[in-house]
């Protein structure tokens, strides 16, 4: 009951583990504005479903996770949609051609490729961060989270410029947490061990990822995305967390223990 009526931003929610956080909450009684990036007749089908199915109010919005300070119209937007902002959860990833010389081994690295993550994963969620913030301080607070991975914690092949984003990424919730917990905003990530997603699907050694994560973990299966879903809820909900800032939950049945 704590989260209803409250709205969720979130970036990147189309598909995968963004889309199962924005199920999540909406199925809580939770207002969700998400964005999208180019498949805006999926985007409008699942605000739509939202709508009539969970009858919360669901918006949504196209962002370039590349052009960061897109978020500072998109929050305009919001505005203009919503009343309030509650939680924002920093999502949305990139593959394919923008990660070509990030996503290598070391020797074959390139800084176009490698600038394209961090500014995918870092500079997306301070901005992110930043314009959630400022709505947040008028409602009293709120939870913002990153999500992360455990590639900056055990070696997985070609991942060295996802890996040392996601480092970075978490660093910054740290610093996000203390400069913002004055207003009541607490900032935490959730640090996803291998989810079998469409984005981990199109590295070209998912098959091997995916027999050595089952072999590894306790559990014997893949994450999925509802494991990280849960994981978010839990830290935006303030009758379960309100306590918890600066934090990286890890998410990963086990497997960077073994």
């Amino acid at each position: 009951m704590s989260m209803q009526g409250k709205t969720l931003v979130i970036s990147g929610a189309t598909r995968g583990i963004g889309k199962a956080i924005l199920y999540r909450f909406a199925q809580n009684g939770v207002n969700v504005a998400f964005t999208y990036n180019k498949n805006e007749e999926e985007a409008a089908k699942i605000a739509a479903d939202i709508e009539t199915n969970h009858r919360v109010r669901a918006k949504h919005y196209r962002l370039d996770i590349l052009e960061p300070e897109q978020y500072i119209e998109l929050f305009k937007q919001v505005d203009a949609d919503f009343e309030r902002v509650d939680c924002f959860v920093s999502n949305a990833i990139i593959y394919g051609r923008s990660v070509v010389g990030g996503f290598a081994p070391f020797m074959r690295l390139k800084p176009k490729g490698l600038n394209n993550i961090y500014t995918a994963t870092v500079l997306a969620f301070v901005v992110g961060a930043q314009e959630a913030a400022k709505r947040m301080k008028l409602v009293g607070g709120g939870a913002i989270v990153s999500l992360s991975s455990t590639g900056n914690l055990v070696y997985m092949p070609n991942y060295a410029g996802h890996g040392n984003s996601k480092n970075a990424v978490e660093t910054m919730v740290k610093y996000a947490a203390v400069d913002l917990g004055e207003f009541g905003i607490r900032v935490n990530a959730v640090s996803g061990g291998p989810i079998d997603t469409d984005a981990l699907k199109a590295f070209p050694d998912y098959t091997e990822i995916k027999a050595k994560v089952e072999e590894q973990s306790p559990l014997k299966r893949m994450g999925n995305p509802t494991d990280l879903a849960g994981a978010v809820y839990f830290l935006c909900d303030p009758e379960q967390s309100a306590w918890l800032t600066g934090q990286t939950i890890v998410v990963d049945g086990g497997t960077t223990f073994k």
